[in-house]
């Protein structure tokens, strides 16, 4: 017997989107997820503080067969949100957006 998916099928499917987290001692593990999570739902609760110590973001889409790394489009999303919503960011945030972004952020969107 075959298992169901847990993604969602189909060419009009949405990528999912799964975020990577430090937790210390307890080891590196992607957080739950509603089934889909959009780029802009990733970058809402980075800016928000709903990841501690984000590290990586994926996305894939099971319909069209494809994953890929999305940290550094993720990264670039979250800045330009903070900046046109005057916003700072939660520490694990600046880190995991200086990490992909490879450069340090200017102070008044340090959180």
């Amino acid at each position: 017997m075959r298992s169901p998916s847990i993604a969602p099928l189909g060419p009009s499917a949405a990528p999912v989107h799964l975020v990577l987290c430090d937790f210390g001692k307890h080891g590196l593990a992607y957080v739950e997820t509603e089934p889909v999570t959009t780029e802009a739902d990733i970058v809402h609760n980075m800016l928000t503080g709903q990841y501690d110590d984000p590290v990586d973001v994926v996305a894939f889409s099971v319909g069209e067969g494809w994953a890929r790394d999305v940290s550094e489009d993720v990264a670039g999303a979250v800045v330009e949100r903070a900046r046109a919503e005057e916003r700072t960011f939660p520490e694990g945030t600046r880190r995991f957006v200086e990490k992909h972004l490879d450069e340090e952020l200017e102070p008044e969107l340090r959180g």
